[in-house]
């Protein structure tokens, strides 16, 4: 697992935000498109691509997808 995937699979979740917006550093929650829907999708990715069950807790304590990708890199070991 490394942080560009991760990018990626967490960018395919949204259907009009640009791939190019999204960065290790983007706030998420900032984004047009960010919704409760949008986050339930972040959910179901992280449990089909990497096997790991995140909260919405770890979704809210996140500001950035660098935050969120520590917080399913430290469950995956």
């Amino acid at each position: 697992m490394n942080i560009q995937e991760f990018i990626e699979n967490f960018a395919a979740q949204f259907d009009e935000t640009e791939p190019e917006a999204f960065t290790a550093e983007t706030r998420f929650k900032d984004l047009d498109e960010w919704s409760s829907l949008a986050a339930l999708s972040i959910i179901a990715m992280v449990d089909d691509e990497y096997d790991v069950i995140i909260k919405g807790k770890d979704i809210t304590n996140s500001d950035t997808i660098q935050d969120l990708f520590d917080v399913v890199a430290k469950h995956r070991r």
